[in-house]
């Protein structure tokens, strides 16, 4: 996927954005989050790794559907972001026709309509795929800036992050994959 120039950052669809040891408080402490979307006016992601207290059976029972398989509903939810929790976002491979979904990369995609939670309760879903509440936005140049100020580090896509890893190893995982102690990075930006 070729990368479309930004300014001073290049487009960050389908990538992993890590939250540097310095974003210690508030909604992004130690996340990672997929941009779905970044165009010069927005951009919008999923964080991938804070699960909600609640189960994909809490989910399926306001919309009046029962999973065929116990295991199915004892999936945890996860919070996407602080905008529009009330929203929900499939994440998940490709395969399967829905009303409403949007193809980040060739390996991963994003649905929001109801008849992909009715397939994944019963049982006959897309592959690896999880839901989350909410997702996390920002306007044009926002997260251009939050890049250039050291707040994000930014990674491709990853599909073992975004589908084998527990939600807790992911933070970590990504720094690793970077060859990065996360111990170790500086919290103030340098630019040359």
């Amino acid at each position: 996927m070729a990368a479309r120039y930004m300014g001073t950052v290049d487009c960050l669809a389908n990538h992993l954005l890590i939250a540097m040891p310095s974003l210690n408080e508030g909604n992004f402490a130690q996340t990672v989050v997929l941009i779905c979307e970044h165009t010069d006016r927005a951009a919008l992601g999923i964080v991938l790794n804070k699960p909600l207290g609640m189960k994909l059976a809490d989910v399926m029972g306001q919309m009046k559907l029962d999973p065929v398989d116990a295991r199915i509903g004892e999936q945890p939810v996860l919070r996407g972001g602080p905008v529009q929790v009330d929203r929900g976002f499939v994440l998940h491979r490709p395969g399967g026709s829905w009303d409403s979904t949007h193809r980040i990369s060739e390996h991963v995609q994003v649905t929001t309509s109801r008849d992909v939670l009715a397939a994944m309760a019963a049982g006959t879903g897309p592959d690896d795929a999880f839901v989350a509440l909410g997702y996390a936005g920002w306007e044009g140049g926002q997260l251009e800036r939050e890049v250039l100020d050291n707040a994000w580090l930014t990674l491709p896509m990853d599909e073992h992050i975004v589908f084998e890893l527990p939600f807790e190893d992911r933070w970590h995982a990504a720094w690793q994959l970077l060859g990065v102690d996360s111990s170790r990075v500086s919290f103030t930006a340098g630019h040359a």
